[in-house]
Formats: structure tokens, C-alpha cells, sequence
């Protein structure tokens, strides 16, 4: 059965729907459902920034709202035992939900932060830019291409945020971007994906100090539309879309 997404606004696409797979951005009901996953070594600050966008997005007026409550499965430390889920509903398109997902950082979880994983349109990488933790965000993101393979950008767009500022002896955004470089993720100028190279946004997680939560959550949901609408579930080419052009309901 083919669904139509015309809530997106942008242009007429169809997408074939297969209950016995996982589909980038599922329609059901005549609702569109997108997946966005937070991705991050231990404590890196993800279940924060999601905690963190669900009461920005609840006392100001944004393009999306929370629905129902934060759902958070912790161990007695805080830390995330196998993973946090917020859904959040579009406000100008009230047929858009976002599925927020977080996964459990500890090495241990590596199985259950597969599972989770299946189902993603978009992801954020949480790194700690404390320097004394770029060894875990270094593994992090090798386990991510592990699980990802070569959807990477290709297919799911990637935004970074670089988590902690606010802390002393903190990594810079060139660190990372030479780390996705190193990683293959990380495209020159001329390559067809280099419009696509991710974002990486220096945040503060926690509040009242957070900087760019909503703001590296809203390129993702950005992306994963223009991804969707222009390149049909993969990047699209410089030829079809603009980074300026945004669905209105994102």
C-alpha cells in the first residue's frame, strides 16, 4: 500500500510500506512517525538533552511538543539502563510525531543499543568534550559505523553535539571534525555529500545554562525530511535541494 506524505508540504512522495521491515519514516493511520536516536558514550549528557528539549519544547512555543511523558529506565546511579523514549508532536502539522529514543552508553548495553537502533531516520552523536573522555567517544562512534554501516549520512543524516562546554579543558569542534574525517565521515568540498557533512553544535545539556538543544534537535528533524521528500530515503543531490529549504512542519 502506497501513503502519499503530503504533510511535509515540500512535494508529492510515496513510500512503500512493508510491515515486515523497518522503513526510514513510517506512515500509519495517515500519521508519519520519524525515529530520531540520541547516540553517545557513558554519560556523555543524552538522557540530559532529551530531558532537556522535552521542557524547552513544553514551556515555549517551537515547532514541536511534547506528548505524554519523558520515559526514562535508570539504574540507582541515573545512569540509563536501556533507554529513554519522548514522543514529540509536530505544532503546525499535528499528523508529525517524533520518536525520541537515547541509548544506554556502558559497553555492556552494546546488544540492546543495536535493537534500538533498528527503525532510525536521524541520529545525534552526543560527545563529551571533556578531553579525558575523547577515548570513549572515539569507541562510541566506531560502534555506531559498526551498527550503522554504510548508512552513515548516505542515508541518515548525523548531527553532533559537542556536550559540556560550559566545563574546563574541553576538545574544540576541529578535534571532531578530524575524528569524523579520520572515520570516513567527513566528506571534501566537491563530494556530492559534502552538503551533508554533519553539523557539530557546542552545547550546554543541562539547564538553566542549555545552549543549542532544540537547535541541533531541529537540523536533525530537518534533515531527515529533506532526506525523505528530495533524495527518497537518501541524501539528495545538490541539484534537487538547498540547505536553506526546510519543511515547514520541522
Amino acid at each position: 500500500m502506497r501513503h502519499r506524505l503530503q504533510d511535509f508540504k515540500l512535494a508529492a512522495m510515496t513510500i512503500t510500506c512493508d510491515k515486515e521491515e523497518w522503513l526510514l519514516v513510517r506512515v500509519s493511520d495517515n500519521k508519519v512517525f520519524i525515529k530520531i536516536l540520541y547516540w553517545g558514550s557513558a554519560a556523555s549528557g543524552k538522557t540530559t538533552a532529551v530531558d532537556t528539549l522535552y521542557r524547552i519544547t513544553e514551556k515555549e512555543k517551537k515547532d514541536v511538543k511534547p506528548t505524554g511523558n519523558l520515559v526514562k529506565i535508570a539504574m540507582a546511579s541515573g545512569s540509563t539502563l536501556y533507554f529513554d523514549r519522548g514522543v514529540f508532536q509536530s505544532t503546525k502539522k499535528e499528523s508529525i510525531y517524533f520518536h525520541v529514543y537515547t541509548v544506554a552508553g556502558q559497553s555492556r548495553f552494546s546488544p540492546l543499543r543495536k535493537k534500538i537502533y533498528m527503525g532510525t531516520d536521524g541520529i545525534i552523536l552526543v560527545v563529551d568534550a571533556q578531553r579525558e573522555r575523547w577515548e570513549d567517544n572515539i569507541e562510541s562512534l566506531k560502534e555506531l559505523k559498526a551498527v550503522a554501516g554504510e548508512d552513515l549520512i548516505k542515508k541518515i543524516p548525523l548531527i553532533v553535539m559537542l556536550n559540556k562546554m560550559d566545563l574546563d579543558n574541553v576538545v574544540s569542534i576541529t578535534d571532531v571534525e578530524s575524528l569524523l574525517k579520520d572515520e570516513g565521515l567527513w566528506f571534501p568540498a566537491g563530494h556530492e555529500l559534502n552538503m551533508w557533512n554533519p553539523i557539530i553544535y557546542e552545547t550546554i545539556a543541562i539547564m538553566p545554562q542549555a545552549k543549542n538543544v532544540y537547535r541541533s534537535f531541529s537540523e536533525c528533524a530537518r534533515r531527515t525530511g529533506l532526506y525523505q521528500i528530495w533524495g527518497h530515503g537518501f541524501a539528495p543531490k545538490q541539484t534537487k535541494v538547498k540547505l536553506s529549504d526546510k519543511p515547514a512542519d520541522v
